[in-house]
């Protein structure tokens, strides 16, 4: 007898943030698949004897191939299981969930989607901006900032990128946003946009950088970190000055 897997978001990391749907299939799990982004204090909803297995991928990591993370959680259900695939954020957001949805389908086993809130909200929402403005950000973007080898993909629509009077948002680009920059420069993008580093974004370790799109990529072209982090950059309204790197 097959069992049902829930697809639990956990939002940007703070455990306040987690829905009471999210809580409740966390608290029923047999068996809790959980990212990396995704541990912590929100494990502690998870039942004293529910198996929890850490299959989180992180970029300069050793990490699980996905086909392997997919193959696991088709296992678990196939015992009949409750499992819940933790996952940061929203787990339709850059959050690999295609993959898993397709195993699952293939092996005829039932699930459902629980949504969270998507760490690009809780980054706005920390420094106190909107995503959007009535007159000058009617739109906002999410962009992936490296493909499956680590890099900033290739077929990147700059143009709409490089839009002033969007707010966009990329995920995973620290390592690749000066290289991203330079494509906006070069496709009329102004050095001075106001831009957001957020890091470690709803955690006590959470830091907030407010500068511009020139200043950021010449700061993570020399400063290496390996915390959690997004880049905000476009209209964002009027923002404090910032700190340092």
């Amino acid at each position: 007898m097959s069992g049902f897997v829930s697809f639990v978001s956990s939002g940007p990391g703070d455990p306040e943030l987690l829905t009471l749907k999210a809580v409740a299939r966390l608290q029923a799990a047999d068996a809790i698949l959980f990212d990396d982004l995704s541990s912590g204090p929100i494990l502690a909803h998870a039942r004293p004897d529910a198996d929890l297995v850490s299959v989180g991928k992180r970029a300069g990591r050793p990490s699980p191939r996905q086909d392997s993370i997919s193959r696991l959680l088709v296992e678990y259900a196939m015992t009949g299981a409750r499992v819940v695939r933790l996952k940061s954020g929203d787990s339709g957001i850059f959050g690999r969930l295609e993959e898993e949805l397709i195993a699952l389908d293939a092996a005829g086993i039932g699930y459902e989607i629980i949504p969270g809130v998507p760490s690009a909200c809780a980054a706005a929402a920390a420094a106190g901006i909107p995503l959007t403005r009535r007159l000058t950000a009617r739109r906002v973007q999410f962009v992936t900032g490296h493909d499956i080898t680590g890099d900033l993909p290739e077929e990147l629509n700059v143009t709409a990128l490089a839009d002033p009077t969007a707010t966009t948002v990329v995920f995973m680009g620290r390592r690749t946003f000066p290289k991203l920059a330079a494509l906006l420069f070069a496709a009329g993008l102004p050095g001075e946009t106001p831009a957001l580093l957020a890091e470690a974004v709803s955690r006590p370790a959470q830091r907030l950088l407010r500068t511009t799109v020139a200043e950021l990529a010449g700061m993570l072209a020399t400063h290496a970190s390996s915390a959690p982090a997004l880049i905000l950059y476009g209209a964002l309204g009027n923002q404090p000055e910032g700190g340092r790197p």
